[in-house]
């Protein structure tokens, strides 16, 4: 008995390790210090901070990762594990820095687990951070063969002073919503149940354009960093930021408000996306778990003073990411409510 009929192929995890070495590499910025291999990354601090805060976030892919294994969306899902870590960090106005992955599998596919990588890379290449390390663990046994779990770790920078927490936010500042890319990374378990009970597959069309289904649950989740870094470059004055991810706009937004205020949305600012539909449709899913459950067509909100909403979603469109006043902050001192929907009775709370 050796560790590789027991399901460990130590030969084949250092020829991967050689395999994505070079698309690991392409995102090294140049405060990165040494090479893939070590057993840590080691980066500078960058130049130009007079009291540099980090910033750090993680977070998976949830079971978006059991429909991208069974349809072999492998690189998909790397850009997801880095959007899902990169859009939180940003929400303080921070700039990625680095970016560590861990992957866990019950065997080592190598061409799966590469282009799994290889979309980790990209996603660290639209955030503009170094993909500095990561762990890739074959675990024969408690993970079934063939299939892998994915953690991610993210690092932002930030000027102390800078630092944007929502304690900024007035009453009659506006929200802007900026669009998602479909239904991004939550919410999957429900996903995965309506597909059961439609009997969807790989052939499903939907919606007025007849698009491919799966292709589109599938999309990618956008990532927002590019953007909110020309936002902040051109020094608009941002109040607050929210990455809207699982319990959708009601639990986000909030998040970031000071008491006594609240967001109020109103919801026929922008057009609901047909993945949304076709979703209630064919679960019957009731309109409240509809918006506590997904994003609804708002992947990110800034929330801002009405002088900058204009020049706002001027830099959003030139940025190709469609974008709408969605609402405003209301003031709530004498209200139980953390959130308010316009035309939905009983969907605040």
């Amino acid at each position: 008995m050796d560790y590789k009929t027991s399901g460990v192929d130590v030969t084949a995890g250092r020829a991967f390790v050689e395999r994505i070495k070079s698309c690991v590499e392409k995102t090294h910025k140049s405060e990165v210090i040494g090479g893939l291999g070590g057993f840590g990354g080691c980066i500078k601090i960058p130049k130009g901070y007079e009291s540099p805060v980090l910033v750090s976030g993680t977070d998976g892919v949830g079971t978006k990762l059991e429909l991208a294994q069974q349809y072999g969306f492998h690189f998909g899902v790397g850009i997801d594990l880095v959007a899902m870590c990169v859009n939180d960090v940003i929400t303080n106005g921070a700039r990625p820095l680095f970016f560590l992955d861990y992957i866990a599998s019950g065997n080592l596919t190598p061409d799966a687990l590469a282009e799994v990588i290889e979309g980790i890379a990209d996603g660290c290449r639209q955030s503009d951070c170094s993909l500095l390390g990561g762990e890739t663990a074959e675990m024969p046994g408690f993970y079934p063969k063939g299939r892998y779990d994915l953690a991610g770790f993210c690092v932002g920078i930030a000027e102390n002073k800078h630092l944007i927490s929502g304690t900024q936010i007035n009453s009659e500042d506006q929200i802007i919503g900026i669009k998602s890319n479909g239904v991004h990374s939550n919410g999957f378990s429900l996903v995965r149940k309506v597909l059961s009970m439609a009997n969807a597959d790989q052939n499903t069309l939907y919606g007025a354009n007849q698009s491919n289904l799966i292709q589109s649950l599938l999309k990618p989740t956008a990532i927002y960093a590019q953007l909110v870094d020309q936002l902040l470059g051109e020094n608009l004055p941002i109040h607050g930021m929210t990455h809207i991810t699982g319990g959708g706009l009601p639990e986000n937004l909030p998040r970031v408000f000071p008491a006594g205020l609240l967001p109020q949305i109103d919801i026929t600012s922008w057009e609901r996306s047909e993945i949304f539909n076709w979703l209630q449709s064919a679960g019957d899913i009731p309109e409240i778990d509809l918006w506590n459950t997904f994003n609804m067509g708002i992947g990110f909100c800034l929330i801002v003073p009405k002088n900058v909403v204009n020049p706002a979603l001027e830099i959003c469109i030139k940025n190709d990411f469609q974008a709408w006043n969605i609402g405003k902050v209301v003031e709530s001192p004498n209200n139980p409510k953390h959130f308010d929907i316009l035309g939905i009775p009983g969907l605040g709370y």
